[in-house]
């Protein structure tokens, strides 16, 4: 029997389908879970992933509503217990706002977060290609990629530069905390690859114990060959098979549907 995966939807998340439709495709139980099911049930997911969208409209901050929701019990609970947590642009901005990454030395306070982009705070919508920065290890929904993976996706958000205390970003490097950064198709790390000035060029955090990881840009969104931003699209047109084929971004949900086998 495969692992069952909660997709969770807040108010206002736009993202649930396409990850679900990515859970799925490398064999996840997955289903979306809504804001207003029943937590016993919630409780029994093997794990959580936290879609994009504008969660509660993204008020106050993106992801500060909805990282006090009711559903985050279970998540904060399952997050304890061990269970795998991924979250995805707001999915990502929720889990800093709840604490839940990069909880430096385990502390569950907020630490860091997602502030609007540079320069101009202005939403960016543009396909983007992130690095692994850590050991594949260092992370269980990353063990199963390779060492400085790349992978493509799409960065759509209005908040998404990492912002926190120099000493905090100091500890993010120095502990193993920046679990993808920014880069150039050919896995380089420029100022240009950066879409929104993010601090040490991060793209995604992962906590202390290695079971949560926020990642900013959309995988989901360049998982299939008809997605992709490249010419492999064009290769493949006019052949079916190919087109609808899973691959780029499909990495890490192939990394986390082998992480919980």
């Amino acid at each position: 029997m495969s692992a069952r995966v909660a997709v969770l939807v807040f108010p206002g998340t736009n993202s649930e389908e396409e990850t679900v439709r990515a859970c799925r495709a490398v064999g996840l139980e997955a289903d979306a879970v809504h804001w207003n099911a029943d937590l016993d049930e919630v409780r029994r997911f093997d794990a959580y992933v936290l879609p994009g969208g504008f969660a509660y409209e993204d008020r106050v901050r993106a992801g500060a509503i909805a990282a006090h929701d009711r559903l985050m019990t279970a998540v904060r609970e399952g997050a304890a217990e061990g269970k795998l947590v991924l979250g995805i642009c707001n999915g990502a901005q929720v889990l800093l706002e709840a604490g839940l990454a990069p909880a430096l030395g385990g502390d569950s306070s907020i630490q860091a977060g997602f502030a609007k982009n540079a320069p101009l705070g202005k939403f960016r919508s543009t396909h983007v290609h992130v690095k692994l920065a850590i050991p594949p290890e260092r992370c269980a929904i990353t063990a199963h990629l390779a060492p400085n993976a790349v992978i493509p996706g799409w960065a759509s958000h209005g908040e998404g530069r990492l912002a926190a205390h120099d000493d905090v970003l100091a500890r993010i490097e120095r502990e193993g905390h920046l679990a993808f950064v920014y880069c150039d198709a050919s896995g380089e790390t420029t100022t240009e690859a950066i879409p929104n000035g993010s601090a040490l060029g991060a793209a995604g955090l992962v906590n202390a114990a290695g079971n949560v990881l926020a990642i900013m840009p959309h995988p989901e969104r360049d998982a299939w060959t008809f997605n992709h931003h490249d010419d492999s699209r064009e290769r493949a047109r006019g052949n079916a098979n190919a087109m609808l084929a899973p691959s780029g971004g499909i990495a890490l949900f192939e990394s986390l549907a082998k992480a919980l086998r």
